[in-house]
C-alpha cells in the first residue's frame, strides 16, 4: 500500500513539474514565431495521444510520457511530436538570455565559447564569421545598458537572420 502511494505522489510531482515546464516553454513559444502542436504536458506519446486539450487531460499526457519515457526519447530522436520547427529560435533566445553577460564579453571579442554555441543552436556554418558579425553589430545588439535580456536575445536573432553570409539554417 505505501508503494502505490509513493508511486503515486512520485508521479503527481512529475506531472506537476513537467507541467510547469511546459507552461513556461510555451508562454515564450508565441513571441518566437513557434506554435507547438503539444499541451503543456510537452512532447511524447502523451502530447500525441491527448493532444494540445487544456485542463487536467494533460496530467495524464506528462504520466504517459514520464511513465514510457516517449518524452526524452522524443527530444532526442526529434519523434513523438518533438520535431524542432521553429525551437531553434526560442532555444537561441533563451541560451542568450541565460547567458547574457557572457555573451556580450564574447561578442566584444568576437569570438568564444558562447559564440561557438549560438552558431550550434541557429544552424550557422561558420562560427568565426558568427563572431565577425555580431561583433560588427554590438551597437544594434546593445544600444545601451539599460537594455532587456528579452531585447538582447531578440537583437541577436535579427542580426543571425539578416546577414545571409551566415546560413543559420535553424532560424
Amino acid at each position: 500500500m505505501k508503494n502505490r502511494i509513493i508511486a503515486a505522489l512520485a508521479i503527481t510531482f512529475l506531472a506537476v513539474l513537467t507541467t510547469s515546464s511546459a507552461r513556461e516553454a510555451s508562454a515564450q513559444a508565441p513571441g518566437s514565431g513557434f506554435e507547438p502542436t503539444y499541451g503543456e504536458a510537452g512532447c511524447g506519446l502523451g502530447s500525441m495521444l491527448i493532444g494540445s486539450k487544456p485542463g487536467i487531460v494533460q496530467v495524464f499526457a506528462a504520466t504517459t510520457n514520464g511513465f514510457l519515457g516517449t518524452q526524452t526519447f522524443g527530444i532526442t530522436s526529434g519523434t513523438s511530436n518533438c520535431g524542432s520547427s521553429g525551437g531553434a529560435v526560442a532555444s537561441t533566445k533563451n541560451f542568450v538570455e541565460t547567458n547574457r553577460a557572457v555573451v556580450a564579453k564574447d561578442i566584444a571579442r568576437g569570438q568564444g565559447e558562447t559564440i561557438a554555441t549560438l552558431s550550434t543552436l541557429a544552424g550557422c556554418g561558420d562560427s568565426h564569421m558568427v563572431g565577425s558579425s555580431l561583433q560588427r553589430n554590438f551597437k544594434r545588439i546593445f544600444p545601451d545598458s539599460a537594455i532587456g535580456d528579452r531585447d538582447v536575445a531578440r537583437n541577436v536573432v535579427s542580426v543571425l537572420k539578416s546577414d545571409g553570409a551566415l546560413s543559420c539554417r535553424k532560424l
